[in-house]
């Protein structure tokens, strides 16, 4: 029996899983998404839940106990700076998991791990929107460009 035994194992040891974990929650501060394996990502969810709320708290104490997970000091500041103020007047359920198929290799069942209320997905569309109108231009500038066939010279040019 595993009363009072909560958590995953994730087939590592202790240390082990507590760095993966903290790189997980990390990468999830910093890039606001995230794609793991279910498993993974449903252990690192309550870890990433918890560091928001000490972000929100933003007391001394609540950024040496958000030190103690986070790997990175930027990881640090955009918690307490930009989550922190993003998620103030929400009072729990900061992330999502979204199920995304199947790993190629192994058939590993993956997860995306995101923030909710991200701008990221928004961002990356905008991206794609502005390459395809780069693209749409580019196409309409060749076809409104006169041909010229290569062996004839235009008016006023002299052959050599």
């Amino acid at each position: 029996m595993r009363h009072r035994n909560r958590g995953r194992k994730l087939s590592r040891n202790t240390e082990h899983r507590r760095a993966l974990l903290r790189n997980l929650v990390t990468s999830l501060i910093l890039q606001e998404r995230i794609k793991t394996t279910v498993a993974k990502a449903k252990a690192a969810r309550p870890i990433a839940e918890r560091m928001i709320s000490l972000g929100k708290r933003g007391d001394l104490h609540a950024r040496r106990l958000a030190a103690g997970i986070c790997m990175t000091p930027a990881a640090l500041k955009k918690l307490f700076e930009d989550l922190a103020k993003r998620y103030a007047s929400r009072v729990g359920g900061y992330t999502r998991i979204v199920h995304a198929g199947w790993r190629a290799g192994d058939g590993a069942d993956m997860a995306v791990l995101e923030l909710v209320g991200t701008e990221a997905l928004q961002r990356l569309a905008q991206k794609r929107a502005k390459k395809a109108e780069a693209r749409r231009k580019k196409v309409e500038e060749e076809a409104a460009a006169p041909k010229q066939e290569p062996g004839l010279p235009e008016e006023g040019e002299e052959k050599k």
